[in-house]
């Protein structure tokens, strides 16, 4: 037998592998990451994230005039969740109970300690599914930080890269892990192969020919690997068609090449417990990006709630199916069509004000956290540059003076069936009839009106509501939406501890997960529906369980 190399081996150098080193060498421990990509994608998926954060009654909220609470977050989180399996369920729901009041307590200091800043007007996400006792956030809690995800990363990763310095982290990068190497039934290291180096910027796929391979052990195993948002093929394999119909034909991916989920079968060949591995959450407004990184490379809109939503036959969606309302709602609804895209109409007004993309590349202005450059880009007329780059070079937006013509730009990028035009023209115009008064039956407008009460949605999210066939409010945009790939919500079932457990319910010996590996916690935290901004804090906090444990041995 080898001897021992660290205190800890921590498979996988995105945040939650960050966090959970953090905390290990913070108590002295030493440790080594290993990584199938390079150093140049330290902080994995987190660095392209828009860097939103669930935080509940805070002084953002409070300064805007939103009541919050712990009781009310717990609420909606678990309305939203819908745990309803005795066995798969039992730790996500505990995990869900301690998030929310971490969320409601120490993660906004504890972020703050290490220098992570947040801006001042609070985002209204996944606003719910119609009922109080349903899906959905009832006041708004997307605090998105200053420096969007690089930044999360960097405030971990930068005590990490001086712990590297002082001996205590060494990282290998381009080590891909096949094997957990399990003696006497605890998890004592980690084997797999070499990979060949290279210098390849961020999220560029890599070569995956071996040039060898390497064994490490160590006191304890922390995996932290993520999903499989870009494996195409589990994706469908575990697809949840009963719940949510078939699944789309075309996909694109939100998120990298290696995020593969090769890991979770490596684990549970290993004797580890998976669970909830029908639990995904991907988008339904997906472009494609005109400037790819990635294979299949998407770009997620996050909308306000003024464009109207059509399906692939012109019809438009029912309620709640709204732009940012209930994603797998909409989802379904999608995919009942028999078709698996979908579609918006707006106006140049709305798109001013409402469109943001997902991403930190997309978000120059506040990633960079240059004041006097976000200022001009929010409040100058005009679409941000982003956007406007994707109107005018994005494959699935037509931009046109009138609506023969943007049916007729429709027509020439659908999918499947031919849009009518004059049936278009009654929906829109029986849309646009209810702008008369400042009350009326369409319930679209009524939370448009509902959320313009916010000042937060008021000032820079929610367009003021007016006629879409209004020429002063031109030119007409139509985006063509697709499938994007993006979060596995199932995953390696864990205690409170971030120790996976076995099929028999006991705890695996030495064997740790975080982070999306993990179902963000417990093996699914979130349930059946995410609240948004919770991606980033569930690997913070699975990291941060799981870092302390082993460092308490």
């Amino acid at each position: 037998m080898s001897e021992q190399q660290a205190d800890a081996v921590v498979v996988g150098s995105g945040l939650a592998g960050l966090v959970a080193t953090y905390e290990l060498t913070r108590a002295g421990r030493k440790v080594v990451v290993v990584d199938q990509e390079n150093r140049n994608n330290l902080g994995g998926q987190a660095f392209w994230s828009l860097g939103g954060l669930f935080l509940v009654d805070t002084p953002e909220q409070r300064r805007l005039g939103i009541k919050d609470s712990a009781e009310l977050a717990l609420h909606d989180w678990m309305g939203s969740a819908g745990f309803d399996r005795d066995d798969e369920d039992f730790w996500p729901r505990q995990w869900a109970r301690a998030y929310v009041d971490f969320a409601s307590t120490e993660k906004r200091q504890y972020l703050h300690d290490l220098g992570l800043r947040i801006t001042p007007i609070v985002g209204w996400a996944e606003r719910g599914g119609g009922f109080a006792d349903g899906h959905g956030n009832s006041v708004p809690r997307f605090h998105l930080t200053w420096g969007t995800g690089p930044e999360v990363v960097r405030v971990f990763a930068e005590p990490v890269l001086e712990a590297e310095k002082r001996g205590l982290v060494e990282f290998r990068f381009r080590h891909r892990v096949d094997e957990l190497i399990v003696d006497d039934g605890a998890a004592v290291g980690v084997r797999g192969s070499v990979l060949p180096p290279t210098d390849l910027d961020r999220g560029v796929a890599s070569p995956r020919h071996v040039t060898g391979d390497f064994e490490i052990r160590a006191g304890a195993v922390i995996v932290t690997t993520g999903g499989i948002g870009h494996n195409h093929e589990l994706i469908r394999q575990n697809w949840p068609t009963e719940r949510l119909g078939t699944a789309p034909e075309t996909m694109i991916s939100g998120v990298p090449a290696y995020v593969d989920g090769r890991m979770l079968g490596i684990a549970e060949d290993a004797g580890a417990s998976l669970v909830n591995r029908d639990r995904m959450w991907h988008y339904t407004e997906g472009i494609h990006n005109w400037d790819p990184i990635w294979p299949d490379h998407a770009i997620r809109i996050i909308p306000g709630p003024s464009s109207l939503w059509l399906d692939a036959n012109g019809n438009r969606l029912a309620p709640p199916n709204f732009p940012g309302f209930d994603t797998n709602s909409t989802m379904k609804a999608i995919l009942a069509t028999g078709h698996d895209y979908s579609w918006f109409i707006l106006t140049q007004s709305i798109i001013e004000k409402e469109f943001a993309l997902s991403g930190s590349e997309q978000n120059p202005d506040i990633t960079s956290k240059d004041l006097k450059f976000a200022a001009k880009s929010r409040l100058a007329k005009g679409a941000p540059g982003p956007v406007a780059a994707f109107t005018e070079h994005g494959v699935d937006f037509v931009v046109r003076d009138n609506l023969p013509d943007l049916v007729a730009g429709m027509n020439a990028i659908t999918r499947g069936p031919e849009l009518d035009l004059q049936h278009l023209e009654r929906v829109i115009s029986a849309r646009d009839a209810q702008i008369d008064n400042k009350f009326g039956k369409d319930a679209q407008l009524m939370a448009i009106t509902n959320a313009r009460q916010y000042l937060g949605d008021k000032l820079v999210r929610v367009a003021k509501p007016h006629r879409l066939l209004d020429p002063a409010h031109g030119p007409l945009i139509a985006v063509r939406l697709n499938i994007l790939t993006r979060k596995t919500l199932g995953g390696l079932e864990t205690n409170l501890d971030s120790q996976v457990m076995r099929p028999d319910g006991t705890a695996f010996d030495g064997l740790f997960a975080a982070g999306e590996v993990a179902g963000f916690g417990g093996g699914g935290v979130h349930g059946y529906n995410a609240l948004e901004g919770t991606f980033l804090g569930g690997c913070i906090f699975s990291g941060r369980a799981a870092g302390r444990a082993v460092a308490r041995g």
